[in-house]
C-alpha cells in the first residue's frame, strides 16, 4: 500500500484561498459598514454605545439673582463654592479614609457608616458648599472616587438685621422663606446644560457642546433702606433688653408711595449660620403674627364718629363719673375726666368717651371704616405666610361686643396692617397697596380715596395732641419735629381668658406733622415690670426710630420746634 502524499492537491489549495479571500472581503465590508458608511445600523449602534460609555450631560450652575436695598446696597449675594462628592464603590476600600476624614473634619467611623449606608450606589455627597481653597486642598490629594462640583451658596451681608424679611434658601439654592421664596421664580434663573466626554475614571476630558444656555437669576431691588433697617433693628433690640419683653416688631412705611422702608423683629437669627438656627427667630412677626390692636383702633372709631356727622373734634362728651356700664360690664377710665371734647377723648384714651361715641354711631359704621382701612385682609406685599387678621362677623352682637370693637378688642391684626391704616390718614385718606419693592416715583399705582381728606386732617390734628403735654404718648416726641400717634395696651389671652399680668404694648405714629409721610408701628410683646403700657414701653422706641427716619430722609426741622430746641440748648 503506497504512503499518502504530503502535497496539498491544487483544487483544495485554491478552495482555501478563495474562502480566505471571501472572509477577508466580508470583514472589510463589515468594517466599512460599521465605521465609514453613514446611515447604517452599525454606525448608529457604535455611536450610541460610545456615547453611553463616554459622553455625559452636566448642569451648568447659575448665579441666583442679587437682592439689593433701595440704594443698591447688596442684601443677598451668591458666592461660588465647591461641593465634594464621591463614588462609594471606589472610596469604600481605600486605605486613606482616616486622612480624608481628618480633612473633612469628620470622625472616620462616621465616614465609614456613611459609605455603608449608600450601599451599591455610585454617588454620595461628602461635604456641601465648601470654600474653593479648602475643596482644592482635598481634591489635590487624589482620593479614589472623590470629585468636586461647582455650586453657589447664598450669603447675607447684613446677617440678622434683614434675616426675617429676606428669608432663606435651602442647600440646593431654592428659596424656602421670606422674599427668597416669594420671588423664587425671578431670582433662581435657569441652569444650562452641556455635554462632555469623560475618561475611564469619570473625570471630564473635554466639553463637546452646550445643549441649553444658562440664564442667571434676575436682580431684585427692595424698598428697604438698609441704613434705616440697621437703626430700627438696633432700637428694637435695645427696647427688648430694657423692657425684658419676649418679642417685638417694628415697621416703617412711606405713606406717599406705599413702600416698606424698614421692618424688624425680635427674636432674630443669623441666616449665615445654619448650624445654630433658631426657628423662633425665623418668623417675620410684623406680617405673620396677629394681636388685638387695643386703643390704636380708637383712631378709626374717631373716623367713624366724624363721618357720621354727629361729632366734630370739638364736640363735648360727658365722661363723668369716670365709668360706664354696658350690659353686665363696667368700663373705667383712670380718673373722672368730666366733660371733655372728642379730641380730649382720644388724647386721654378715655374708655367712657369712646364707648359713648361707639354707642352713638353704631358698630356697623365702625366695621365699615375698619374694612376700608384694610383690616381683615392682607396688605398686598405678597410675603409668604402673611396673615390677614380677623374682623368679627356675627349674626347677633351683644351690647358689650359692639362697644369693645371700638377700642380694639374682639378683632386682631398684624403690626404692618396697623401701620397701613395710619398711612391712609397720613396720605390724605388715600389707601395705597403696600410693597416690598422699590417703586418708580413717576409710575406709582393709583390709590383709592377711602375717607374725606378733611376728616384725615382732623384726625391727624388729634393724633398730634396725643404726643403733646397732657396726652398719653409724650415719650413719642422727636426733638425738632412734631409727631402724632396713638398708644395701645392690650391684655394677652390665656386658656382661661384675658391675663391680668401680661400685656402687649403698641404705638403707631406719623411724622412729620407739617408734611405727614412716614408711619412707624411698634409692638412690644409682654414687657416686664410696671412700664408695660404703650406710652411707656412702645412710644420711646417709636421716638428713637422716627428720629433716625427723619435724619436719613433729610427732613428739615420745623420752625416752631426749632425755637424750643434752641431755647433749651441756650439754657444748658
Amino acid at each position: 500500500m503506497s504512503a499518502p502524499s504530503g502535497r496539498l492537491s491544487p483544487w483544495r489549495f485554491g478552495l482555501c484561498c478563495v474562502l480566505l479571500a471571501v472572509l477577508a472581503l466580508l470583514l472589510i465590508a463589515r468594517l466599512l459598514t460599521l465605521q465609514v458608511m453613514d446611515g447604517g445600523r452599525g454606525t448608529d449602534f457604535l455611536r450610541e454605545q460610545g456615547a453611553m460609555r463616554a459622553v455625559r450631560t452636566a448642569e451648568i450652575p447659575v448665579y441666583r439673582g442679587l437682592i439689593a436695598d433701595r440704594n443698591g446696597t447688596p442684601l443677598a449675594v451668591s458666592s461660588p463654592v465647591v461641593s465634594l462628592w464621591a463614588n462609594p464603590q471606589d472610596l469604600r476600600d481605600s486605605q486613606r479614609l482616616d486622612e480624608l476624614a481628618t480633612l473633612l473634619n469628620l470622625n472616620v467611623h462616621e465616614l465609614r457608616e456613611k459609605l455603608a449606608f449608600y450601599g451599591d450606589k455610585r454617588f454620595m455627597y461628602l461635604a456641601r458648599h465648601q470654600a474653593p481653597d479648602a475643596a482644592r486642598r482635598i481634591l489635590r490629594e487624589n482620593f479614589p472616587g472623590v470629585r468636586g462640583k461647582r455650586e453657589y451658596r447664598r450669603f447675607y451681608p447684613a446677617g440678622e438685621v434683614t434675616a426675617q424679611l429676606l428669608g432663606l434658601t435651602n442647600v440646593d439654592g431654592r428659596g424656602i422663606a421670606g422674599v427668597e421664596l416669594s420671588y423664587e421664580e425671578w431670582l433662581r434663573g435657569s441652569p444650562g446644560k452641556k455635554r462632555f466626554i469623560q475618561d475611564l475614571h469619570g473625570d471630564a476630558v473635554r466639553d463637546i457642546g452646550v445643549i441649553k444656555e444658562p440664564r442667571s437669576g434676575g436682580r431684585l431691588t427692595l424698598s428697604l433702606d438698609l441704613r434705616l433697617q440697621y437703626a430700627q433693628h438696633r432700637e428694637l433690640q435695645r427696647a427688648m433688653k430694657e423692657t425684658g419683653a419676649q418679642a417685638g416688631s417694628a415697621v416703617t412705611i412711606d405713606s406717599w408711595t406705599g413702600e416698606v422702608l424698614a421692618i424688624s423683629n425680635y427674636p432674630v437669627f443669623n441666616p449665615n449660620s445654619r448650624g445654630a438656627l433658631d426657628f423662633a427667630g425665623v418668623r417675620n412677626r410684623a406680617l405673620t403674627d396677629v394681636y388685638e390692636p387695643g386703643s390704636t383702633i380708637k383712631t378709626l372709631t374717631l373716623v367713624a364718629a366724624l363721618e357720621s356727622g354727629q361729632f366734630d373734634i370739638d364736640s363735648l362728651i360727658d365722661t363723668s363719673p369716670g365709668r360706664i356700664r354696658v350690659g353686665s360690664k363696667v368700663l373705667h377710665d383712670p380718673r373722672d375726666y368730666g366733660e371733655v371734647t372728642v379730641s380730649n377723648v382720644i388724647e386721654k384714651s378715655s374708655q367712657v368717651g369712646v364707648t359713648k361715641m361707639a354707642q352713638a354711631v353704631g358698630h356697623e359704621a365702625i366695621l365699615d371704616v375698619l374694612r376700608r382701612f384694610g383690616l381683615g385682609e392682607p396688605t398686598g406685599t405678597g410675603f409668604p405666610g402673611e396673615r390677614a387678621g380677623v374682623l368679627p362677623s356675627m349674626s347677633t352682637w351683644s351690647d358689650i361686643e359692639k362697644v369693645t370693637l371700638a377700642f380694639g378688642y374682639g378683632l386682631n391684626a398684624t403690626p404692618i396692617q396697623l401701620a397701613r391704616a395710619y398711612a391712609i390718614l397720613a396720605n390724605g385718606g388715600i389707601r395705597r397697596p403696600l410693597t416690598l419693592l422699590k417703586q418708580d416715583q413717576d409710575k406709582l399705582p393709583a390709590g383709592q380715596q377711602v375717607i374725606d381728606p378733611a376728616i384725615a386732617e382732623d384726625v391727624l390734628s388729634v393724633l398730634r395732641r396725643v404726643t403733646e403735654p397732657g396726652g398719653t404718648a409724650t415719650l413719642a416726641r422727636v426733638q425738632g419735629f412734631s409727631v402724632g400717634g396713638k398708644t395701645g395696651t392690650v391684655h394677652k389671652v390665656g386658656k382661661g381668658g384675658y391675663l391680668d399680668d401680661q400685656y402687649v404694648a403698641l404705638f403707631v405714629g406719623v411724622a412729620p406733622m407739617s408734611q405727614p409721610r412716614y408711619v412707624t408701628a411698634v409692638l412690644v410683646d409682654q414687657p416686664l415690670g410696671d412700664h408695660y403700657g404703650g406710652g411707656l414701653a412702645a412710644a420711646p422706641v417709636y421716638s428713637r426710630i422716627t428720629e433716625e427716619v427723619l435724619r436719613i430722609q433729610n427732613a428739615l426741622p420745623e420752625r416752631t420746634d426749632m425755637r424750643a430746641l434752641l431755647a433749651s440748648s441756650s439754657n444748658e
